[in-house]
């Protein structure tokens, strides 16, 4: 019997994105809380506060928000003259709490009776996309900031574990992913930040995050990289990307082996996609993946049970808002249960 990493069976229930194309709380919420395991969503159409980015950022020093532009950036003079208060609060989690002002849509989920689910699910951005994506007053990316860049990890850290003992507080099996799409990028040749320093700073940064913890990212980044982190789940596009990350064999097979999850993001949210598919092809297209590596000898009943669904990407520019996201999650519902049946009920 494989020992699970995570603190329940995968077995195919559902969960989400972090991201949201809603303008309003409620209903954003509402769709967020359909799915078995409901997460806070993050809704930076609704407010600027709620962009992944900026709740990332909050009390990190050198950060300047500009509401007004909905742009962030970073001040070397600026970390300088906060930095000795950051050092001086590294002991003090309220430090490093999401404040009402950055996310009220987080204070309105933590509202909620979340104990009767099996889990509830929170995010953050991670440091690697973060660094990547900040930039100084001289259009460089912070995370070539040796200084800066050994505060950054340390802090989101900090900030993971934070969220992840509030969310505990609320349901005892929750979980956090980490949101790293600029990990992708690193494996480029023109990246000034290479995946061996990642897989240095990466390796330090989760050691610090309590468990469980995962990673999630829509990209197709070099999968065995991620296979080989210190994580609980691996949350992908499996609908772009899926072809590509069933031949990694090994590290698929050595991540199940420890206990590790994986979040199958198979209903695209994109309008462009969605309106090409049905569930019937949907359901082939995912089948297909996992029936390649059960010819290839993997224990399919072992991989539905170490597996979540998700839909495969968020979809903020939409030409219809926020419907096709909502059929989105429709339909991953559906083909939640479809596979349920077909896989989980005959095998009982």
């Amino acid at each position: 019997m494989t020992p699970m990493l995570m603190p329940f069976a995968g077995n195919l229930i559902t969960t989400g994105m972090g991201i949201l194309p809603h303008k309003e709380m409620e209903r954003a919420l509402s769709v967020a809380m359909s799915v078995d395991i409901p997460f806070w969503p993050q809704l930076p159409k609704m407010d600027f506060f709620e962009d992944m980015y900026v709740q990332a950022s909050e009390n990190f020093p050198g950060i300047v928000l500009e509401p007004e532009n909905r742009k962030i950036h970073f001040s070397t003079e600026k970390f300088y003259a906060e930095l000795e208060n950051a050092l001086m609060n590294l002991g003090n989690e309220d430090f490093f709490r999401m404040s009402p002002r950055f996310s009220a849509t987080y204070h309105q989920f933590l509202s909620f009776d979340l104990s009767p689910y099996v889990s509830i699910r929170g995010q953050l951005e991670g440091p690697v996309s973060f660094g990547l994506n900040v930039l100084d007053e001289n259009r460089k990316p912070i995370i070539y900031n040796d200084e800066v860049r050994s505060i950054l990890f340390d802090f989101m850290a900090r900030k993971a574990n934070c969220q992840l003992r509030e969310l505990k507080e609320k349901n005892p099996r929750a979980f956090l992913f980490i949101d790293e799409p600029g990990l992708q990028s690193i494996f480029s040749a023109i990246s000034g930040y290479t995946a061996d320093m990642a897989r240095v700073d990466l390796g330090g940064f989760l050691a610090q995050i309590e468990h469980p913890r995962g990673i999630h990212l829509c990209g197709n980044p070099d999968w065995d990289f991620l296979l080989h982190l210190d994580i609980d789940i691996l949350s992908f596009n499996a609908y772009n990307c899926g072809e590509i990350f069933v031949k990694y064999r090994e590290g698929i097979n050595g991540f199940l082996d420890k206990g590790g999850m994986f979040g199958w993001g198979i209903v695209p949210a994109n309008y462009d996609e969605f309106i090409t598919e049905s569930t019937d092809g949907l359901i082939h297209r995912v089948e297909t993946l996992w029936r390649e590596l059960e010819k290839a000898g993997f224990d399919l009943p072992r991989l539905l049970s170490q597996s979540i669904l998700m839909p495969a990407t968020c979809a903020l520019m939409n030409p219809d808002g926020f419907n096709t996201v909502e059929s989105a999650y429709d339909s991953l519902k559906k083909i939640s249960r479809l596979l349920q049946t077909k896989y989980l009920q005959s095998s009982s």
